[in-house]
C-alpha cells in the first residue's frame, strides 16, 4: 500500500524540484524581483559581496539544489534556522554554535533541541563558500542566503537580499527559550513574540506562512488531538476528518517523533495553501489555526487575502522577511566572520 504512494510521491517531488530549479534561473535571469517596501538596514547591501565573492549565491544554490534533491523537507528545515537565529538577538549566527567554553549553545533550548536541523548542510555551503572566498561570507549570510535559496527551489518568491552581516561571538539559550514561539501559542502571545522583534500583524500571518513547506512531529501538535483545555477532548477547532488522519499519525501515547506535512495538501511547494487550509480547519499546529480561530478581525482578514491571491501572500512574505532579517544585525568591526560556523574563531 505504501510502495505506490511513495513512488508516485518521489515522481511528484522530482518533477516540482526540476520545475523550481528552472523557476530559480528564470529570477537570476530576469532580475524581476518582487518589489520591496523596506529599505535596507544602513550598512546592508545585496551588493555587499559583489566585489570580494561575486559568486556567493551560485555556491550557496548549488549546494542547496544537491540536498534538496537528496531530502525535500531540508529546504524547510533551512528557512526555519532563519527564524530560529534571528528571533534570538539577530540574524547573527548564534543558533549555529555548538557548546564550548564560554558559550551555551541554542541547539539545547527547549524551542531547538531535537527539533532544529540543517546544520550540515549550513557546513558544506560554508565550506564551499571558504574554498572559494576566504574568510569574506558570515555565517549570518549563509543562513540568510540558504533561507531564500531553499524558499526559491520549493516555488516561492525570489527577493533581493541585503547582505552585509556578521557573525556574533556568543550565543544566547536564555534568550532562546524566552524568544521563539511555540507551536501551541495563542493568538495573544504569537502576537507579543512578534513585537518584541519588531515585527507587526502583517508579518505575524505572512511569516507563519512559511509553513507552506516542512514536517512537524506529533509532539508539536499531540494536545490539540487528544487533551487541548486539560479536558481529554479534542481541539474543537480542528475539522473532523483532517482530526482522524492526525489521530491516526500520532497515537494518544507514544509516536511523539513520528511526522506529518505541515501543510499537507502540496507539501514540498511552497505556495498560498497553508491559509485554505486554516480556513477549513485544517491547521497542524495552534499556533497556525489560530491565525483563523483567534477571534482577530485584521488578522483573519489577511488569512482569507492570502489563500485568495497567492500573489498578495508572496508580496507581503518578502517584505516581512527582508524586515525581520534587517533587525538588529552585527555591522563594521562587530562580532566576526566566522571560519567554521559552529564555533567562534578564537576556538581550535
Amino acid at each position: 500500500m505504501e510502495s505506490p504512494k511513495r513512488f508516485l510521491g518521489a515522481i511528484f517531488i522530482s518533477f516540482f524540484y526540476l520545475a523550481a530549479s528552472l523557476a530559480f534561473a528564470d529570477h537570476h535571469e530576469s532580475a524581476h524581483p518582487i518589489p520591496v517596501g523596506h529599505g535596507p538596514k544602513l550598512g546592508l547591501s545585496p551588493d555587499f559581496y559583489k566585489s570580494t565573492c561575486p559568486q556567493a549565491d551560485e555556491i550557496v544554490v548549488s549546494v542547496l539544489k544537491k540536498a534538496i534533491a537528496k531530502e525535500q523537507r531540508i529546504a524547510a528545515s533551512l528557512l526555519r534556522l532563519l527564524f530560529h537565529d534571528c528571533f534570538v538577538q539577530g540574524c547573527d549566527a548564534s543558533v549555529l554554535l555548538d557548546d564550548s567554553e564560554g558559550v551555551l549553545s541554542e541547539k539545547n533550548a527547549l524551542p531547538n533541541k531535537n527539533s532544529i536541523r540543517g546544520f550540515e548542510v549550513i557546513d558544506e555551503i560554508k565550506a564551499a563558500l571558504e574554498e572559494t572566498c576566504p574568510h569574506t561570507v558570515s555565517c549570518a549570510d549563509t543562513i540568510a542566503l540558504a533561507a531564500r535559496g531553499s524558499t526559491v527551489l520549493s516555488g516561492g518568491p525570489y527577493w533581493e537580499l541585503p547582505l552585509g552581516r556578521r557573525d556574533s561571538k556568543t550565543a544566547y539559550m536564555k534568550l532562546a527559550n524566552k524568544n521563539l514561539p511555540p507551536p501551541n501559542a495563542t493568538l495573544h502571545r504569537l502576537i507579543k513574540f512578534f513585537g518584541r522583534q519588531g515585527l507587526d500583524k502583517v508579518d505575524l500571518v505572512a511569516l507563519s506562512g512559511s509553513h507552506t513547506i516542512g514536517m512537524a512531529r506529533c509532539v508539536s501538535f499531540k494536545q490539540r488531538l487528544y487533551n487541548q483545555h486539560r479536558d481529554n477532548k479534542p481541539d474543537v477547532t480542528l475539522e473532523k476528518r483532517f482530526h482522524y488522519k492526525l489521530a491516526s499519525v500520532c497515537p494518544r501515547t507514544g509516536g511523539d517523533n513520528n511526522i506529518t506535512p505541515l501543510d499537507f495538501a502540496s507539501p514540498p511547494k511552497f505556495d498560498n495553501s497553508y491559509y485554505k487550509l486554516i480556513v477549513e480547519g485544517k491547521g497542524l499546529l495552534n499556533s497556525d489555526q489560530v491565525l483563523w480561530t483567534g477571534k482577530d478581525p485584521e488578522i483573519a482578514h489577511l488569512v482569507t487575502s492570502y489563500a485568495e491571491n497567492e500573489s498578495l501572500f508572496f508580496e507581503h512574505y518578502v517584505n516581512s522577511i527582508i524586515k525581520m532579517g534587517n533587525r538588529n544585525p552585527l555591522l563594521g568591526y562587530d562580532g566576526e566572520i566566522r571560519k567554521n560556523c559552529r564555533r567562534v574563531n578564537h576556538v581550535l
